[in-house]
């Protein structure tokens, strides 16, 4: 049974973790910025 790794078949999971990162932020910053606008609105109309 062979128990070498090749290497080639998995990304680094430091690399993937960046990533995701990267990607929760880009997506993450304007659907926050988008619900303080709503509620900011919201507020206005009822408050």
């Amino acid at each position: 049974m062979n128990t070498q790794n090749t290497g080639g078949a998995q990304a680094p999971v430091k690399a993937v973790t960046g990533m995701l990162v990267l990607a929760w932020a880009l997506v993450g910053i304007p659907l926050l910025y988008g619900v303080f606008v709503t509620l900011t609105g919201v507020a206005a109309l009822f408050g």
